[in-house]
């Protein structure tokens, strides 16, 4: 991309920052928290939120260069779930190859973003340092996307990841968003679902407590996936609260 293209992305943008978040589940660097602020600040994104911890000290103000605006309204949460629960959509980054969830490219990732209207509240989640997220933190997200790299080690730093990604949406934002979906339940609406379907499962047998952890996953990647608008939620809520289980007469 030439400088003037840069430029104009930047003077023509047609993405509403104010709807996304950044957040760090459990982040073990302070340091890596100022870098994240500073890779916001460049990409004109601002909202930062935090799981596992409570507050900030000054390794991360030191690394925040001219970003400590950013810091100062962080906001914290005891969960990831917590975080997320006001969202319609949760795209979480991950480094390793997932057998229970499916994952796309960042590019992908971008192309769906601006796939939903302008409204639709947009939650970009980024993993501890060392261990990226868990099965359980991925099941908050509706898609999965991993950053293209040469090797699969040494993965991207965290502040690296995040500022990857917010490029990737700022060199995009000059598009014209065309909807072709309709913006999604809130995350806690899309859960609520979820954990109705999950019971209908244990209900009828199909978890046990060999299985659960592995179909839970499932369930949650698949319906995380089809991001179901408030309007699907509650059609597939009353049929499932009204399906009873019968025994086969014999």
């Amino acid at each position: 991309m030439t400088l003037d293209r840069v430029f104009e992305v930047r003077t023509e943008d047609k993405i509403d920052r104010s709807r996304f978040a950044v957040v760090l589940v459990s982040p073990e660097s302070q340091e890596n928290i100022g870098l994240v602020a500073r890779a916001m600040k460049n990409t004109g994104f601002f909202d930062l939120r935090l799981t596992g911890i409570s507050e900030l000290n000054e390794d991360a103000f030191r690394t925040a260069v001219h970003s400590a605006n950013i810091l100062r309204s962080a906001k914290f949460y005891p969960t990831l779930q917590e975080a997320v629960a006001t969202f319609n959509l949760v795209l979480a980054s991950t480094a390793r190859r997932r057998e229970k969830f499916r994952v796309i490219s960042l590019e992908e990732a971008i192309d769906i973003i601006l796939r939903y209207p302008i409204e639709t509240k947009i939650a970009l989640v980024f993993g501890p340092e060392r261990t990226g997220l868990s099965s359980k933190d991925l099941e908050m997200a509706n898609f999965v996307y991993s950053i293209p790299q040469a090797s699969s080690q040494p993965s991207y730093n965290l502040a690296a990841a995040v500022l990857l990604t917010l490029y990737s949406l700022f060199i995009r934002s000059a598009e014209v968003i065309n909807p072709k979906e309709e913006r999604p339940a809130t995350r806690a609406d899309q859960e609520e679902l979820i954990q109705v379907v999950l019971r209908k499962l244990r209900e009828a047998g199909f978890i046990n407590a060999e299985n659960e952890g592995h179909i839970s996953n499932k369930v949650h990647d698949l319906f995380g996936r089809m991001a179901l608008t408030d309007k699907d939620r509650k059609f597939l809520t009353a049929i499932l609260t009204r399906i009873i289980t019968h025994k086969p007469r014999l």
